[in-house]
């Protein structure tokens, strides 16, 4: 039998297991004292672009909270997507957050709301393979878009690991300065989307932030849920990727925001956890927490797409959530039935076709 959360597993003190969605979101939603100090010193509304995706609800309800708590309840938290789920837009405005329904590849730019902060979460990835067009339209041409939209603003934009070339497993992962080298049309575009913010830097002065994330975890998706769920229904994990970056979703929502800060001409970061976990021990670890062996299949290739996050962690602390909680944290979400988004990271992927 797998060994309680609260016992011998290396739970910080204060945290514990975010029993059900409504504590899950809780959780993500409280934030640091370092996010209230470093929001505190921001001046103007935040406009969150692409606010309906993933980590977009809690990256507004976290930056709501933060602004209230630093003595900020004047600025605005403005959430923009299409909002097709109208339940989350309601749920969020009734967190103080004004959600703005705009399609952002249609819509004239200038009837967003102005702001002085601006945060980029709009991506195209899975499909990008039978549409590469769509990809580049979301995430090389719209950045150009939105940055003459925002000339003085300051914009933190989420990037990706997937910029870089996939890296030997012991070299520790690429960092800031080294090459880039995106395979496939997905990490070129996105790429491109650099290449238009960093333009929009250099030549019009907008104060930029590049965050290049890979992965964040937040129990109902992510690299361990896929693991997970694998060896909970008896099938096998591929291991021929045999290692991979975790982040918790809340510390990477905190980065994203407190990056705001850093932005400059530009400024690029590293996002995601200290450790290169090795996906057959994970895998061997979820088998210990479910009582079952493990299994896998393939043979690690001896290379993956891994960051170095060095940089991000000595200006912003490390993960506060490690990876031996998350792992304990994920197998008790499974094991009670919790909701997993069903959509898989593809983590796997080594041939840049999503």
């Amino acid at each position: 039998m797998a060994v309680a959360v609260a016992e011998a597993k290396g739970t910080p003190a204060g945290l514990a297991f975010p029993d059900g969605e409504a504590a899950l979101e809780e959780l993500l939603a409280t934030p640091s004292a370092a996010l209230i100090a470093d929001l505190a010193e921001l001046d103007g509304d935040l406009v969150v672009l692409g606010a309906g995706g993933k980590m977009g609800p809690s990256l507004c309800r976290l930056a709501r909270r933060a602004l209230d708590a630093g003595g900020r309840a004047d600025a605005r938290v403005y959430a923009v997507s299409r909002w097709s789920d109208r339940a989350a837009a309601k749920a969020l405005e009734a967190d103080g957050v004004h959600t703005v329904a705009f399609d952002l590849m249609t819509g004239d730019p200038a009837e967003l709301p102005d702001a002085g902060n601006v945060v980029f979460m709009v991506g195209a990835k899975f499909g990008s393979a039978g549409a590469p067009e769509h990809a580049w339209a979301v995430n090389a041409a719209l950045p150009d878009r939105i940055a003459r939209r925002y000339p003085d603003a300051r914009i933190a934009a989420f990037s990706t690991g997937n910029v870089y070339p996939l890296v030997d497993a012991g070299s520790g992962g690429s960092v800031e300065s080294d090459p880039v080298g995106p395979v496939g049309e997905y990490a070129m575009s996105c790429l491109g989307r650099e290449r238009v913010f960093t333009h929009a830097a250099t030549t019009r002065g907008t104060r930029v932030a590049l965050i290049r994330l890979n992965y964040a975890v937040d129990l109902r998706y992510g690299v361990l849920a896929d693991i997970a769920a694998a060896v909970h229904a008896g099938a096998p994990v591929d291991v021929t990727t045999g290692q991979a970056n975790v982040v918790w979703q809340g510390y990477a929502n905190e980065v994203a925001l407190r990056s705001l800060g850093h932005a400059g001409t530009p400024f690029t970061v590293n996002l995601t956890g200290p450790e290169t976990a090795s996906v057959r021990r994970l895998a061997a670890m979820f088998g210990t927490e479910f009582g079952r062996e493990a299994m896998v299949t393939g043979a690690e290739s001896g290379s993956a797409l891994l960051s170095d996050a060095s940089l991000c962690h000595e200006l912003f602390g490390y993960p506060e959530v490690p990876l031996r909680t998350l792992v304990a944290w994920q197998a008790d979400w499974i094991r009670r039935g919790y909701p997993l988004s069903g959509k898989a990271t593809k983590f796997q992927v080594r041939d840049g076709k999503f």
